[in-house]
């Protein structure tokens, strides 16, 4: 890129933040203002943002261009590919009847209240590490065992934040998974290597989210809404249990590969085959041009998600081309000294970034790429522990925040199911914030994590360098920082990234 053809901006480097500000704060109002928060309404922060950042380009054409840069480049298209897969895979399981045969187990073994918190925790749990989507998991949890739940007993609130909870614990973890995919890519690592390593966090975030929740849960005890079994059985039959199948199968396949498109392929296909095998579903209730699976896998909520990855993936290339994330950055690389300080450093920026873009998978490939890989290789860090690290921290806020997608969704699927069933409450993405246990008992965990050295991980090659992480006084790392303190982020960012 020649000097002339740089984007730089009335200003400086600070103005190419903008685009992400203003979406921050339309998001903000959408989810605690308006009666039906939606996914649309944020569109108009970021293209609003965008639209006022141009005034403030030195160069309109190298504005625009860089603006379709953002949304051609792979920061943009990979999430989407894989969303538009993993949410067909997801609706071929639920308009199959696996979450029905999941309400059949839980009804059918006395799971009410409390107890079905914690079956419906696991099951979006399991269910989310099989689709790979957080998304699907909430769509599918939000539709049908939200308000059953409710129905049995359980506290709307703790219902919701598990469900959502248990598509966080899924993103996190599920090899087909685009956090995932993102995170191993960025850093080097294979995508089996990242799950297996990631395995003890996420088991003991898990662990501790459904203690808290049994515990809060056995002092709120609901009392059930008065109901007739008719209007349950509708939405439970056992045999919605065989779709486990084809749900296992695609998270065997992505261990196996680690290609989510794959997995999600293989999934897809056998999940059919299954459904169509045992009269769950039909082919033309996959295919049908009206209302099939894998039409309605697409539409609405993942189309809409789609289209906002797509423009935030524009702010993400004017932070990057117009170095106001390479001036977050260097800040951050002028004062890290210890491998500690690259771990807490790196989760920072992924929690910063992820909360601000409200998706993670752009944020995890902008802050790996730039910062996580080249600051922990200096240090020694392991592959592995770097992609847990970003790809943990990126689960959390963007789960919790009242104004991230996933609230933003669960709150407008609370409100069909208040339409559907009499007495089930609809809920405010303000009100789930604190409820979405699992999200604020990861970062715990990943912050305790950092600062105790739990899990911490070194290179062969670079573990000499990094021997005292308290001081980092090692001769090769003093080498290393002022040998690469003036190098710049966004000269390598871009070029990886698209």
């Amino acid at each position: 890129m020649t000097p002339a053809s740089k984007l730089t901006f009335h200003g400086g480097p600070w103005v190419s933040f903008l685009p992400i500000l203003c979406f921050i704060t339309t998001a903000i109002h959408v989810a605690t203002s308006l009666e039906e928060p939606t996914i649309q309404g944020m569109w108009v922060g970021i293209l609003a943002g965008l639209l006022v950042t141009f005034l403030f380009a030195r160069d309109k054409s190298v504005y625009s261009d860089t603006i379709m840069k953002g949304m051609a480049s792979k920061v943009a298209i990979a999430p989407v590919a894989a969303w538009i897969f993993a949410g067909i895979f997801a609706t071929v399981l639920r308009s199959s009847g696996l979450v029905d045969g999941i309400l059949w187990a839980a009804y059918h073994t006395g799971a009410t209240g409390t107890a079905f918190l914690v079956v419906t925790f696991l099951a979006c749990a399991l269910f989310a590490t099989a689709a790979g989507t957080g998304f699907g998991t909430i769509a599918a949890g939000m539709g049908v065992l939200y308000p059953a739940g409710v129905m049995l007993g359980a506290d709307p609130l703790l219902l919701a934040g598990a469900i959502v909870g248990g598509g966080a614990f899924g993103d996190n973890l599920a090899p087909i998974s685009d956090t995932t995919i993102s995170s191993a890519a960025s850093q080097g690592a294979d995508i089996g290597g990242v799950v297996r390593s990631r395995l003890p966090f996420t088991l003991v975030a898990g662990s501790i989210t459904l203690v808290v929740m049994v515990l809060i849960s056995l002092t709120q005890q609901t009392t059930p809404l008065v109901i007739a079994h008719e209007q349950l059985a509708e939405h439970m039959d056992p045999k919605g249990l065989v779709m486990l199948l084809p749900a296992l199968a695609a998270i065997y396949v992505a261990m196996k590969k680690g290609d989510v498109i794959f997995a999600t392929t293989v999934g897809i296909l056998s999940g059919m085959l299954v459904a169509m095998l045992t009269g769950l579903n039909t082919l033309s209730g996959f295919v049908s041009v009206e209302n099939g699976a894998l039409i309605n896998g697409v539409a609405g909520w993942m189309a809409d998600l789609s289209i906002l990855v797509i423009l935030l993936s524009a702010g993400i290339r004017l932070m990057l081309d117009g170095v106001g994330s390479e001036r977050l950055i260097n800040a951050l690389k002028g004062v890290v000294r210890t491998p500690r300080g690259a771990e807490a450093s790196s989760a920072g920026l992924s929690l910063l970034m992820s909360s601000l873009m409200s998706i993670n998978a752009p944020a995890i490939l902008a802050v790996g790429l730039s910062y996580a890989k080249p600051v922990g290789e200096r240090f020694g860090l392991s592959p592995y522990r770097r992609a847990n690290i970003i790809d943990s921290m990126s689960c959390t806020l963007v789960y919790s925040l009242p104004w991230s997608a996933a609230l933003l969704f669960a709150s407008g699927l609370s409100v069909k199911a208040a339409e559907t069933f009499p007495g089930v409450p609809a809920l405010m993405p303000l009100d789930l914030t604190p409820w979405v246990l699992y999200a604020w008992v990861l970062l715990a965990v990943m912050s305790v994590s950092i600062a105790t050295g739990w899990g911490r991980r070194f290179s062969p090659a670079g573990q000499a360098s990094a021997q005292d992480e308290d001081t980092g006084d090692t001769p090769a790392v003093r080498s290393s920082l002022s040998a690469s303190a003036p190098s710049s982020v966004s000269s390598s960012a871009p070029s990886s990234a698209n």
